[in-house]
């Protein structure tokens, strides 16, 4: 069993964190966040692995390298246009010589992959798709299946009486290579729209897979973002446990922070800083009675005397005066500056 990431978006819902920073890597507690992707991979015993990129592509390969650190074998393919969710499965072509895990690269989930693949052999599936239940299906691509989990029909963004259906596409599938032949070369090609009406066309083994009480979160807006922070620091994502909290930072006697919060190595934090249910990246530097609440602080960011940063994102190497207040939905890109007594809001 092999799998193939597609991680070639350009994050332009998450922007402005995405101007310098691919969203595949943005990071998640610290953690670049296709690093998620791959312990779900490894731990279903999957360490073959493609990552298909196309926007800032040697800055995922730099951070990523050949992923023995991680315990899996990375490769790269890198679209010379993009490709769409099939076209870029069928770009990769030339990599992939087994069944293969395809997961869009912007989900996070603690879904229990292994079960997923018995099930697909179980079947002798030429496709499965993994599906997650909603309560509102409107603004999602419905999947109706019948009692032996048999894909029907995909309805996209139903009206209510068009479907009592609530289970979605939570892209993620598993692909027999044969399915490969129904793409056609150099072209964009979906697999929603494309590859998956034409299985159904030709009455192929096609199956979904509907697991029960799955974390899953598309991470591709600054909301969801940063849910999947709160999250995974509430422990509510399962098979995902943070155990170092702490690094090896300098923190004044008088500083608080609290049990959920992530503060990272070579943080400076002063005397009267609080910090609750947050996460700062590596080399932050926190002054005097700055209070972080609900929150993500990247990488060496400042924040001045008694400034005030609540339900917000602030990206790297920003810098936030003194008695600002940076507000909820906030966020913040990359080497912002916010002069003293600053405000901000959504």
């Amino acid at each position: 069993m092999q799998a193939l990431i597609l991680a070639g978006g350009k994050g332009t819902r998450l922007r402005p964190l995405t101007v310098y920073t691919p969203k595949p890597i943005v990071p998640i507690c610290n953690r670049p966040f296709l690093l998620y992707q791959i312990d779900t991979l490894r731990r279903a015993g999957v360490t073959d692995i493609t990552l298909s990129l196309s926007y800032q592509p040697e800055k995922i390969e730099q951070q990523l390298g050949d992923g023995s650190d991680f315990g899996v074998k990375l490769k790269y393919t890198v679209e010379p246009q993009p490709m769409g969710t099939a076209g870029a499965y069928k770009f990769a072509e030339d990599l992939i010589r087994e069944p293969t895990v395809v997961f869009n690269g912007d989900i996070l989930t603690d879904l229990d992959l292994k079960t997923v693949i018995r099930q697909h052999k179980e079947r002798k599936a030429t496709a499965t798709i993994v599906l997650n239940p909603v309560e509102d299906p409107s603004m999602y691509g419905v999947v109706e299946t019948d009692d032996d989990g048999r894909v029907l029909r995909f309805l996209e963004k139903p009206k209510p009486e068009e479907t009592a259906c609530r289970n979605i596409n939570a892209g993620t599938y598993v692909l027999e290579p044969g399915v490969l032949d129904l793409i056609p070369t150099g072209e964009n090609h979906s697999f929603e729209y494309g590859l998956f009406p034409k299985l159904l066309e030709k009455g192929e083994a096609f199956f979904a897979h509907i697991p029960p009480r799955t974390y899953w979160l598309d991470i591709g807006t600054p909301a969801r973002y940063l849910q999947a922070h709160h999250d995974l620091l509430a422990n509510r994502v399962t098979r995902f446990h943070l155990k170092d909290r702490r690094g090896n930072f300098d923190s004044a006697t008088h500083s608080d922070i609290d049990d959920l919060s992530i503060v990272a190595d070579e943080c400076t934090l002063k005397p009267g800083v609080v910090i609750v249910n947050s996460v700062l990246g590596k080399g932050c530097y926190i002054e005097e009675r700055a209070r972080i609440e609900n929150s993500v602080i990247w990488s060496h960011t400042r924040v001045g005397t008694a400034a005030r940063v609540r339900d917000a994102i602030i990206g790297r190497g920003c810098h936030i005066g003194r008695s600002t207040l940076v507000g909820p939905g906030a966020i913040l890109g990359d080497k912002t500056s916010l002069t003293d007594y600053a405000k901000t809001c959504a």
